[in-house]
């Protein structure tokens, strides 16, 4: 059977062979030509029964070829009968089948022997499992060869009908059939009968042959129908492979399109080799000539043209997200927004002493994220601080300190002034200037924004044996003088010890190793032989001993967890593609894998119950700094000439804001990503511009897009065929496009401060493992990476890549090297001081 690629009945005639692209016998085809030549032809035959269509075949045969009526009878009766089909089977169907019938041989036949073809389809036919990889719409073509005893010369018949009829249990599964094709014939030829029917099933599933089959009006178009086949063939010369070897189908094939152009542009590339090898390199940087950057010419002409363009899509916004998947990236996107969300705002605190901290993280990106999603041009952007915000925001509270100036009314100023100036971008359409951002720019943007989130994941895990020292001078031998006592006298003194619980054992000792383990510590009724370290200190005494400072290896397992929940996020995102259970587990599973590693990560912790770092949140809705309150007024504790001079920092500001959030707005629309409903540069831009005048004058962060979360939520949202053929891929369709997900994250970030008994459960090392695997997957979306390993690469290993073809290695290697160069100039930019301008040096 065919459907795009060939499979074989095999296994004592059980089960199906693996999908492989056919290897035909090239003078099968030469005789495939003959037959078409001299055979019977039938096109727009009007038939509604298989009988029917079988009498008008052996009626319309050419006079040389005519049939005698006894030999058109039996004929007949040969092809009237019922084939035997091998049926696709569910697993819980073959179980079944195995309890019930354990000694069972050979498959049963859907009828008995020598039964005629049914004029409605069996129970057989509609329980097929293999009907779900037939493509939507798709109608069947049957293809009879064999040798017969009572025939002396070939009977050959083509025969299309003018429309598609249900042949009954004809068919494996009840599709509407289009095309038959017979040649039976005298014994001893049926292997050459068996490889011209190959061929007429090779040449039916080939994307071409079936639009000249479709549009063929006489005999000469079926013909040179095939010979365009013939035009496209390519030879295996003999000795040179294994004829008995299956070609497993390839990743991807070229469209029909490309197909019928081929020939011409190979022409092209040898006449004129230079202009083509231009042309695939104009290809390699994205041409930004889309509606949405078009300038109108007129005052916010592009913000009415973006809110004309997406007004029509916003009910579907909402309508799409009715769908398992999204669930899957609201959780998903959720903990990855939280965890940044405490990351930042742990950092903001400790930049402004705590006049903005996690609670004023949490509450600003709910909020900008809500409206965000609501009202902006593209609602898959994820919204957070970024690190040139967190650079300003210290550099602004130094100042302020410096110069005896309230803080949050300085900054407040600021804000206003680039809300006023981003609105003014907006009128005029200052975002047209995006379509000069090229591929060099994108890439370099993404690669240095996914390095930090790997950086950074591991850098917060290095921390951990600061915090949870290794014992590396553990000696087991030495367990019996571990012990740790609870001394109430002052220090100098004679020690009047009480031991921190029973049980310890071991002389006592004074010293000091902070490395060292001690004995098991059991837990006992707080009394003065059996002080916790806790009680300890809060009467007023001091710990003595070699075990005192010791904590449990909690580095060693955050570790474990990290790299399982990396390594278990990498192997379930990819499970889709893998050989095991049916296709729509693994779409589950695939669609669900960061819910899953997070879940099992946790189980994990927790049956082990070690103290691992936990997700903390705030939990009480007040300022972090009580000195603050949750409205700065403009006026008061500053002179009045700082809302005129908050004019000059509030330009590099909206810099900042422009460039950053444009770039990550390109990177976010690329074409690859299939996008229907359109970009929304504009609308965007004054979203984030009027969220500036909210933000400031609650004295919360500053918010642009979050390029590796937001590529992450698009990557969570990826939409593939439902149906494949057996061995093709599944088709990217595009991206769920829609802003309920969003919208759900950020309400979800708001309650987070009624979660927290929840969410403590959750070990930090589990969601920095989900931001390494962000920051990879992120970088892994970028050519830059695949140019990088080209140059760990031998050249006679290099994968066929569209720009190898025309472009010389040693161009493409120097311009990843320059790309790694500014990369690298852009991450020591990013380490100092001066990381505030790195969005301009992009």
């Amino acid at each position: 059977r065919w459907i795009k690629f060939e499979e074989k009945v095999e296994g004592g005639g059980v089960r199906w062979s693996t999908p492989h692209v056919p290897a035909l016998p090239l003078h099968s085809l030469f005789q495939l030509r003959t037959c078409l030549q001299k055979g019977a032809m039938l096109l727009d035959l009007d038939a509604l029964s298989f009988k029917e269509i079988i009498d008008k075949a052996l009626s319309e045969q050419p006079e040389e070829e005519e049939l005698q009526p006894e030999l058109r009878e039996r004929l007949a009766a040969l092809l009237l009968c019922q084939p035997r089909h091998q049926t696709t089977k569910s697993m819980l169907r073959l179980l079944a089948e195995l309890v019930l019938s354990p000694c069972q041989g050979k498959a049963k036949s859907w009828t008995e022997p020598g039964a005629q073809v049914s004029e409605t389809p069996l129970k057989e036919q509609l329980r097929n499992q293999f009907k779900k990889k037939v493509p939507p719409g798709a109608e069947a073509a049957h293809v009879a060869v064999g040798e017969v005893e009572f025939l002396e010369k070939p009977f050959i018949a083509f025969i299309r009908l003018r429309r598609g009829v249900a042949l009954g249990s004809l068919a494996e599964v009840a599709l509407p059939s289009r095309f038959l094709f017979i040649l039976l014939g005298p014994r001893d030829k049926v292997k050459a009968y068996h490889e011209v029917g190959r061929a007429m099933a090779t040449l039916l599933t080939d994307e071409l042959f079936q639009r000249a089959a479709w549009q063929a009006e006489h005999r000469e178009d079926i013909i040179a129908g095939m010979e365009a086949f013939l035009d496209e063939l390519t030879v295996l010369p003999p000795g040179k492979w294994d004829p008995s070897a299956r070609i497993p189908p390839p990743s991807c094939l070229p469209s029909p399109h490309k197909r019928t152009t081929m020939h011409s542009s190979d022409r092209q590339l040898h006449g004129n080799g230079d202009m083509s090898a231009a042309g695939d390199r104009a290809g390699l940087g994205h041409p930004r000539s889309r509606e949405e950057l078009e300038r109108t010419g007129r005052l916010f002409g592009g913000l009415l043209q973006d809110i004309r363009r997406k007004a029509p899509w916003y009910g579907s916004d909402f309508s799409d997200a009715l769908h398992p998947q999204c669930l899957s990236a609201v959780l998903y996107i959720y903990l990855a927004t939280v965890t940044n969300a405490i990351t930042f705002g742990g950092m903001l605190g400790d930049a402004t002493a705590n006049m903005q901290g996690v609670l004023e993280n949490f509450l600003g990106t709910a909020f900008a994220g809500s409206i965000f999603c609501l009202f902006s041009g593209q609602p898959l952007t994820i919204l957070s601080s970024t690190g040139p915000m967190l650079v300003f925001e210290r550099l602004l509270f130094s100042f302020s300190q410096d110069h005896s100036l309230d803080y949050l009314e300085f900054r407040l100023w600021i804000g206003l002034w680039v809300a006023f100036f981003g609105v003014v971008l907006v009128a005029t359409e200052a975002s047209h200037l995006v379509r000069y951002f090229t591929r060099f720019t994108e890439e370099g943007f993404c690669a240095l924004i996914s390095l930090i989130f790997i950086y950074d994941s591991l850098k917060k895990m290095m921390s951990l044996a600061d915090t949870f020292p290794i014992n590396w001078q553990y000696r087991l031998d030495n367990v019996t003088s571990y012990s740790c006592i609870c001394n109430f006298s002052s220090p100098g003194t004679a020690p009047a010890p009480e031991r921190v619980g029973e049980g310890l054992g071991g002389p006592k000792a004074s010293g000091h190793d902070p490395s060292s383990l001690p004995a098991l510590s059991l837990q006992h009724p707080p009394t003065l032989a059996g002080l916790s370290r806790t009680q300890c200190l809060g009467r007023g005494g001091h710990l003595l001993g070699t075990s005192c400072q010791y904590v449990p290896d909690v580095t060693l397992m955050s570790f474990l967890l990290f790299g399982v929940t990396f390594l278990t996020c990498t192997a379930l995102k990819c499970f889709r593609s893998s050989c095991y259970f049916p296709a729509a587990v693994r779409k589950l599973v695939s669609d669900f894998a960061i819910i899953l590693t997070i879940l099992a990560s946790c189980a994990v912790d927790a049956t082990l119950g070690l103290e691992t770092p936990k997700l903390l949140v705030p939990s009480e809705l007040k300022p972090t700094n009580p000195a603050r309150g949750w409205i700065i007024f403009p006026f008061g504790a500053n002179p009045w000439w700082v809302c005129l001079v908050s004019a000059v920092p509030a330009v590099l500001v909206t810099v900042l804001v422009f460039m950053d959030q444009q770039i990550t707005a390109v990177i976010l629309n690329r074409g690859e990503y299939k996008l229907q409903k359109g970009a929304g540069f504009h609308l965007d831009l004054l979203c984030i511009s009027l969220l500036m005048v909210v933000t400031s004058a609650t004295g919360l962060p500053w918010y642009v897009s979050a390029t590796v979360i937001s590529l992450a939520h698009i990557e969570s949202l990826r939409k593939e065929s439902a149906t494949s053929a057996p061995g093709e891929h599944s088709e990217f369709l595009g991206i769920r496009e829609q802003r309920l997900t969003g919208l759900a994250v950020f309400v979800l970030m708001g309650v987070s401060v009624f979660m927290a008994p929840v969410l403590k459960h959750i070990p930090m090392p589990v969601l920095y493992g989900v931001f390494l695997h962000m920051g990879v997957v992120a970088l892994n979306s970028i050519q830059l990476t695949d140019r990088v390993r080209l140059l760990l690469m031998p050249a006679k290993h290099h994968p066929e890549l569209p720009y190898l073809c025309h472009v010389p290695l040693h161009r493409v290697h120097l311009f990843t090297a320059i790309q790694l160069l500014c990369l690298a100039l852009l991450w020591v930019v990013k380490s100092t001081m001066a990381a505030i301008i790195f969005p301009v040096m992009v």
